[in-house]
C-alpha cells in the first residue's frame, strides 16, 4: 500500500516502454509489462546466459496472463530467442500472479525449466487448481471474521478460484530454489536470499560481482509490499516473519543497484529497509491506539486506510490490517475473542 516513503537515489528516470529493453548492467535487461490494477505494471528481468553448454536468456518473473503481456513478450523475444540463443530457465521470485503468471506458458513454448522455492511453487499449484466452489467455505468464514457486511460478504465470496484465470497452466515440474543457493548466469554467481512475510519463501536474487540485487516484491522504492493475512492461512503472523527477514539484506552495499518488481530501480538500500521498519513501527502504534476500544478487523482497516479503496485494494487492505493486528497479539498488546456474530474483536491489553 501506499506510504509517504522515499529512497536515496533512483538510478533511471524513467522505465522502458512496453517491448523495450534497458541493459542495467552487464547482460542484465530490465522489461516493463502492464498490470490490469491500480499497480498497473511489473518490472521484469531478462539476464544473458553465455556458457559452456551454449549461449541463451534467463528471464525472472513473467507478468500476468494477457494476451497484451503475450503480445509484449513476442516483440522482446524476436531478435533475441533463437535456436542458436535459446531460452534456458525461467526464474519466478515468488508464486503472486504477475510474478508467475506466464511461467507455464514460457517453459512450455521453449522447452525451459521452471527455478523457485518450493513452497512458492506449492501455492502456485494449490491455487491454479482451486475452484470458487471449493474456496467458498474458507474465504466465508475468514472475511465474516475480519467484520465483513453484507455487501463486502459478496465480493468476498466472488474471490475464490481468481487466481487460476490469472495464471497460465502450471508448470508440473520445477528446480528449486534454497536461501542462499548459489545459480551461475553468465559466468556469474547470483546468490539466492529467501525472505518471508510478502509471500512463504520469496527468493530475491544478488550478484556481488555485479552489486545488483534482483529484489522483486521484498523490497520496493516509495511503496510498501503488501503485508496480509489470507484465508489459507487465518492465524499467521506474516508481519513479523517480513520485519525478520529484511535483515538478511541489511548491509550488502551503499552502491548497490536494487532491482524492484514495481516503481523504478535504486541505490540506497539499508536507508529504505530503515524506512520500512519505521513505516511499519508507526502502523503498528497506529493500530495499537485504534483498539484502545473493541476494534473489529474493518474497523481497523477503515481508520489505517482513510481513502476510498477499489475492490483489489479492498482485500489486500483487510489483510495488511490483520497482520498488524496478528504482530500485536504475537507481542501480548492486543487480545481477540469471537463475538456472538462471529466476529473478531480486538482491544488493547
Amino acid at each position: 500500500m501506499d506510504a509517504p516513503l522515499h529512497v536515496t537515489s533512483y538510478a533511471y528516470d524513467a522505465a522502458p516502454a512496453l517491448g523495450d529493453t534497458i541493459e542495467v548492467a552487464p547482460g542484465v535487461y530490465w522489461l516493463r509489462m502492464p498490470l490490469p490494477f491500480k499497480l498497473d505494471h511489473i518490472n521484469l528481468w531478462l539476464l544473458e546466459d553465455n556458457a559452456e553448454d551454449g549461449d541463451g536468456w534467463t528471464i525472472v518473473d513473467t507478468g500476468i496472463n494477457r494476451d497484451e503481456v503475450r503480445d509484449a513478450w513476442e516483440v522482446v523475444f524476436a531478435g533475441r530467442i533463437s535456436d542458436a540463443r535459446p531460452l534456458k530457465r525461467v526464474i519466478v521470485t515468488h508464486f503472486h500472479p504477475d510474478h508467475f503468471g506466464l511461467a507455464g506458458w514460457l517453459t512450455r513454448r521453449f522447452n525451459a525449466l521452471l527455478w523457485m522455492p518450493r513452497e512458492e511453487w506449492a501455492q502456485a499449484r494449490m491455487l491454479s487448481l482451486e475452484t470458487n466452489a471449493s474456496g467458498r467455505g474458507a474465504f466465508s468464514r475468514f472475511y465474516q471474521a475480519a467484520g465483513f457486511d453484507d455487501g463486502m460478504m459478496t465480493e468476498a465470496k466472488a474471490r475464490p478460484g481468481r487466481y487460476a484465470g490469472l495464471v497460465s497452466r502450471a508448470p508440473a515440474s520445477f528446480i528449486r530454489i534454497t536461501d542462499g543457493q548459489e545459480i551461475v548466469i553468465n559466468g556469474r554467481t547470483w546468490r539466492s536470499i529467501v525472505g518471508t512475510g510478502h509471500s512463504p519463501e520469496h527468493a530475491c536474487l544478488y550478484s556481488a560481482e555485479l552489486d545488483v540485487l534482483i529484489s522483486g516484491d521484498q523490497v520496493l522504492p516509495k511503496i510498501t509490499p503488501n503485508i496480509g493475512v489470507w484465508p489459507q492461512e487465518p492465524e499467521a503472523d506474516p508481519l513479523a516473519l517480513f520485519l525478520s527477514s529484511l535483515d538478511k539484506l541489511y548491509g550488502l552495499g551503499p552502491n548497490t543497484l536494487v532491482l524492484p518488481s514495481h516503481k523504478l530501480p535504486f541505490r540506497g538500500l539499508d536507508g529504505r529497509i530503515g524506512e520500512l521498519k519505521v513505516h511499519h513501527a508507526e502502523r503498528l502504534e497506529d493500530t495499537l491506539n485504534i483498539c484502545s476500544k473493541p476494534m473489529n478487523g474493518v474497523d481497523v482497516l477503515s481508520q489505517m486506510f482513510q481513502r476510498e479503496l477499489d475492490t483489489h485494494q479492498l482485500f489486500f487492505a483487510a489483510g495488511e490490517a490483520l497482520a498488524h493486528l496478528h504482530y500485536l497479539m504475537g507481542q501480548g498488546k492486543i487480545r481477540r475473542h469471537l463475538d456472538d456474530n462471529g466476529v473478531h474483536v480486538f482491544q488493547r491489553t
